[in-house]
């Protein structure tokens, strides 16, 4: 029996842009598995305001979620956020980016990646920051590293079934190709 090719989907773009339902969606659509976003449950948690080094635990977790997918059976993983983001986040807060990251990103390749656009209303809660202009600001600096990288990329946009369809299309077509 032939072994399926292992396939990384990883959902990008701003705050409150649909990413987690988005990714859920999809690890249920195609039977894989969801990796949830990390940065919500360790800031949620924080008695005080993130840090430099904070966001550098994230990473790292990020990079362990990534490690677990290696020796997994599974064939198609969702990551609810990626290193993209937290590098974007690391520069936009910081102004500054932790030395090993960069080797992390180019050599933890990602399939796919689906960057939702900021067309979904804003909602506000405990963790984000970046709502009004600054979501259109984060997409821009997203899909500029999405270049950067030369890392396949598709805009998803829409709301409700019209995003769900354009994900699951993304990924078919992507998945024909590999």
């Amino acid at each position: 029996m032939k072994t399926r090719k292992q396939i990384r989907i990883a959902i990008t773009g701003p705050e409150s842009t649909g990413k987690t339902t988005l990714a859920k969606q999809l690890a249920l659509e195609f039977q894989g598995q969801y990796i949830p976003e990390y940065a919500r449950e360790y800031v949620e948690k924080l008695p005080r305001h993130y840090t430099f080094d904070d966001v550098e635990v994230i990473a790292k977790t990020q990079v362990e979620q990534y490690n677990f997918t290696l020796n997994s059976s599974e064939s198609f993983f969702f990551f609810d956020t990626w290193l993209i983001i937290t590098k974007v986040w690391f520069n936009w807060v910081f102004g500054m980016v932790p030395e090993w990251l960069e080797d992390r990103i180019q050599n933890l390749p990602i399939d796919l990646f689906l960057i939702c656009h900021p067309d979904l209303p804003w909602e506000p809660d405990t963790i984000r920051e970046n709502g009004g202009e600054n979501r259109m600001k984060l997409f821009e600096q997203y899909r500029l590293e999405l270049k950067h990288y030369n890392f396949n990329f598709v805009e998803i946009s829409g709301t409700g079934d019209e995003r769900l369809n354009k994900a699951i299309a993304a990924v078919r077509d992507f998945d024909l190709l590999v």
